[in-house]
């Protein structure tokens, strides 16, 4: 079986809706998935946005699939601004309604117009209630990290200072063998004095 070739394509926040809409109407009717990539780091863009890589922001990302042979695959990105909302999706794919919810959950990106059939809009999906933050933010502050220090070797992004050095472990003797309380051994006793040989 030939490799399935995937296109990547860019939109504006703003053509989303119309973009994926398009897509659908041009074969690509399978809804794989739908998430995004916390950018909010990245260089704000000063040149043409057309030739330029996107400022910063959360890199929305929805994986759609003609299921007609051969296979068509399509990558269709966006830069949402923090704090901007998207147009759901969910008119077109009633299954972008758990990713959609997802995604603002884990995020916090808001989706105009979501509706998955049960008028509760946008409403915690995988965490546990009263949870607080969103937690695939670059800038989430993990809990674990707060009340006691990494454990790792240096602290990721930080200095290069380790943990302190451990004692080093007791050396383990085979089954069988008796540890130096049970007397000298063979070739320690051969070497004492008066001992045989």
């Amino acid at each position: 079986m030939s490799e399935v070739d995937v296109q990547e394509r860019r939109v504006e926040p703003g053509g989303w809706h119309d973009a994926v809409r398009a897509l659908k109407e041009d074969g690509y009717s399978f809804f794989d998935w739908l998430s995004a990539v916390d950018e909010t780091d990245a260089e704000p863009t000063t040149s043409d946005p057309a030739t330029s890589e996107p400022g910063p922001g959360f890199e929305v990302v929805c994986h759609l699939i003609d299921t007609h042979l051969p296979l068509r695959r399509v990558l269709l990105h966006t830069r949402v601004e923090d704090g901007a909302a998207l147009a759901s999706v969910t008119d077109l794919f009633a299954g972008a309604g758990w990713h959609e919810r997802e995604t603002h959950e884990m995020f916090g990106i808001g989706f105009e117009g979501f509706d998955d059939g049960t008028g509760m809009g946008l409403r915690p999906l995988l965490l546990p209630e009263g949870f607080e933050g969103t937690p695939l933010r670059k800038s989430f502050q993990l809990a674990s990290r707060a009340s006691k220090p990494w454990p790792g070797a240096k602290e990721p992004g930080g200095d290069q200072a380790g943990p302190a050095k451990r004692a080093p472990r007791r050396r383990l003797l085979p089954p069988g063998v008796p540890d130096e309380s049970w007397g000298p051994r063979g070739d320690e006793a051969d070497s004492s004095p008066g001992g045989g040989g």
